[in-house]
Formats: structure tokens, C-alpha cells, sequence
């Protein structure tokens, strides 16, 4: 028995990117020292994405780099007990030291992810400033993070799964939740 609800279809998250990516400006005065670090892998379209809408709003562009935290991971032993991790690259362009680094990730659970990018990004230089915006907050988190930009507040159950499907991997996007 398939119990999928659609929670975001793809107009909802647009509308979601546009309000995000005019909380980001609004909140730090514009782009000028701060940069989108998305969190592979969903996290870095979100970032492009966002990149978009706040070159159509600002006029200029912002930076945008990606931050592979597999090795960072606080669950590695136990996730890939037969095998050696899939390391799929960080790709920062520009210098954090001193920059706002605004992260972005699809969907915010236990904080882990999130701890987890801090690191890495703590490993190439001090920014001024972390931020994290998300599409999705879940609750139920393990650490003391909260994002500052939240795409949908969704509550849901340990037993729910939170789905979040975008055009560029999944050939469309949305965010749907099914039972465990």
C-alpha cells in the first residue's frame, strides 16, 4: 500500500526558493561578503537555484560552492561497514575566511548533516558567520542547530519519511512523506 502525500509540488517549492532568497538579502543587506554552500547532494541545486532568484533580485551575482561531508560524517563506521565511503568532492571557488557562508540543505532532521558541513567548511577557513537555510525543517533534531531560513515547516513522526525529489537528480520536484 502506497501511502505518498505530496506535501510541496513544484510551484510550492519555487515559491519557497523566492521567499528564501528574499530573506537572505533582507537579513544581510544585500550579497556583498556572503556566499551559498549547498550540501551535496540535493543541497547544492537548492543553492543554484537560490543563486537565480537572488541575481533577479539583487542584479548581481553571489557565489556558490558545494561541500561534500561524507567524511565528516559522525555515523561513517556505521553506514559503510563493507565498504570504503563514496567521496564525491568539495567545490568551493572562493576563500570563506570572513565571509557569511549561507548553507543550504534540502531537508533539516537530527542536525547531524549540518554539524557535519560546519565542519568541513571550519576545515577551509573561518567565515564571519554560518547560516543555514533549508527547504524542509522536520523537527526531531539531536543537536542544538536551527535554521535561519526555512523553506516549509513540515512536523512529522520518527516512523515518516520526508522525500524531497528535484528536476536536476530526480527528473521533477517535489517534497512528499510516506510512512516507514
Amino acid at each position: 500500500m502506497d501511502n505518498k502525500r505530496i506535501l510541496l509540488d513544484d510551484q510550492a517549492i519555487r515559491r519557497a526558493l523566492t521567499r528564501i532568497a528574499h530573506e537572505i538579502l533582507e537579513r544581510n543587506k544585500g550579497i556583498e561578503n556572503t556566499m551559498l554552500v549547498g550540501i551535496k547532494t540535493r543541497g547544492i541545486y537548492l543553492a543554484e537555484r537560490l543563486a537565480e532568484r537572488i541575481e533577479q533580485i539583487e542584479g548581481s551575482a553571489i557565489s556558490v560552492g558545494e561541500v561534500d561531508i561524507t567524511m565528516y560524517r559522525d555515523d561513517l563506521t556505521y553506514k559503510n561497514e563493507d565498504q570504503d565511503p563514496l567521496i564525491k568532492g568539495t567545490s568551493i571557488s572562493k576563500d570563506v575566511t570572513d565571509q557569511k557562508v549561507i548553507l543550504v540543505d534540502d531537508v533539516l532532521y537530527t542536525g547531524r548533516t549540518v554539524r557535519a558541513a560546519m565542519d568541513a567548511l571550519m576545515d577551509l577557513g573561518r567565515p564571519s558567520q554560518i547560516q543555514l537555510a533549508v527547504l524542509v525543517d522536520r523537527g526531531h533534531r539531536e543537536l542544538p542547530i536551527r535554521p535561519d531560513y526555512v523553506g516549509k515547516n513540515l512536523p512529522t513522526s520518527s516512523e515518516e519519511i520526508i522525500e524531497v525529489a528535484l528536476t536536476e537528480v530526480d527528473e521533477f520536484d517535489q517534497v512528499s512523506i510516506t510512512q516507514s
